[in-house]
């Protein structure tokens, strides 16, 4: 039956339809993927983006065959909108001053890899709905699509991630970016739907505009504050290992052990 779908040029087009969509949706796949992996060591970035993109095409996948049936579901996108801005905040905050020398790496991968799964789950309500549309419900067609699209995404992942490291303005802008899907997620609820019903076709970008300022807004003011915090303690920690050298210096005896 797939051999002779294989050779018919519907099966082609389809699949570009699907490639062209995971493309295009990607991008939001992308950022949140390099603001996940960005506090992990150099060693375990790679891990965490393949490991973050095969676990939300996985359960992308599963998605799909429930696409419908749970776009219908009320409140099931404010619940999603305010768990997205809730990541998008979290993954606006600075490392930990420790550095990664006192972090236990495989749960930290794990939860980085977490992170990306639950936020493509959120995002894609909508997207799983186009691809579903394109394939007709094929679900090779699915699979193939999104196994060709995989390497893009990755790659997308890896260039946003060196953007972060050498222009860390994209990180916010990034995090912008989340704010705006959760905002127009918001509206587009069923039951804000028709409560919205007759408002003005902008308010979807009101809504975006709003979500992405709630999450710059919040992050940062949370990310100074915890800067703020942690700053004393580096100094105190510097002002004892300076007097102790001073100290070192005067009396270099002291280092000798006592009999």
């Amino acid at each position: 039956m797939h051999e002779i779908a294989i050779a018919d040029g519907g099966f082609w087009l389809s699949v570009l339809q699907i490639i062209a969509i995971d493309i295009l949706l990607g991008g939001d796949n992308a950022v949140v993927i390099a603001l996940a992996c960005r506090r992990l060591p150099e060693s375990q970035r790679n891990q965490g983006i393949l490991w973050g993109v095969f676990g939300a095409i996985a359960l992308r996948l599963v998605l799909i065959f429930f696409a419908l049936q749970l776009l219908a579901l009320p409140f099931l996108k404010i619940v999603g909108a305010l768990l997205l801005l809730w990541i998008g905040v979290k993954l606006l905050q600075p490392e930990d001053g420790d550095g990664h020398e006192t972090t236990d790496a495989p749960s930290h991968l794990f939860g980085a890899v977490k992170t990306i799964i639950i936020a493509d789950a959120v995002m894609s309500l909508d997207n799983v709905v186009a691809v579903a549309g394109a394939a007709k419900g094929d679900i090779t067609l699915v699979a193939f699509g999104i196994a060709v699209s995989i390497p893009i995404i990755v790659w997308g992942s890896k260039l946003v991630l060196m953007l972060m490291d050498r222009f860390p303005i994209i990180i916010s802008l990034g995090g912008a970016l989340l704010g705006w899907i959760a905002g127009h997620m918001l509206v587009t609820d069923v039951v804000m739907a028709s409560l919205l019903r007759d408002a003005p076709h902008w308010s979807h970008v009101l809504a975006g505009s709003i979500g992405a300022l709630f999450v710059v807004s919040l992050g940062t003011l949370l990310a100074r504050r915890r800067l703020a915090e942690t700053a004393p303690l580096a100094e105190v920690a510097s002002g004892h290992g300076g007097n102790q050298t001073a100290k070192l210096a005067r009396n270099p005896q002291e280092t000798e052990p006592h009999a």
